[in-house]
């Protein structure tokens, strides 16, 4: 699974032009899953988002998590992240998880969220849908967290 990580003011997502999900202050993650994953890789990305530290406490130092800030997080499913533009300039999407396991991972992934830090701080994208994405990068902070290249494996 790939998570990329934006610290943000606010987002939102809107799919036909309705708003469908949004958080204030937190994180927008951008979801990708890969045809390997699981749920526990599910779960274990979400308690690494989660417990990341990378929002300012009183000194401006990022020392603070989602859960310590009070933080509201946007989960948008993305499979691009799966892009593969080693060959030519069309990137190929083999690397992403069918659709119907991918959902099953992004939904799952945003339970854990709800479970943790309550549903009304979880905004959700829909999944499959053309989305439009909007958001207030705060500092700008991006991370990308690959649980390939975290070391973790999907149960066998």
């Amino acid at each position: 699974m790939r998570a990329l990580i934006q610290r943000v003011e606010s987002a939102q997502v809107e799919v036909g032009g309705t708003v469908v999900g949004s958080c204030g202050a937190g994180y927008l993650v951008l979801l990708g899953v890969a045809p390997t994953d699981d749920e526990a890789l599910a779960e274990r990305l979400w308690r690494k988002v989660a417990a990341l530290r990378i929002c300012a406490d009183d000194a401006g130092k990022t020392n603070r998590s989602l859960v310590d800030t009070g933080g509201d997080v946007l989960v948008v499913s993305q499979f691009t992240l799966y892009a593969d533009a080693r060959r030519g300039n069309r990137p190929s999407f083999t690397g992403a998880a069918a659709p119907a396991l991918a959902e099953r991972l992004y939904e799952r992934f945003c339970e854990l969220a709800e479970a943790d830090l309550g549903a009304g701080r979880v905004g959700r994208g829909v999944f499959g849908a053309d989305m439009r994405v909007s958001l207030v990068n705060d500092g700008p902070f991006t991370v990308l967290l690959d649980t390939d290249e975290l070391g973790w494996s999907a149960q066998a």
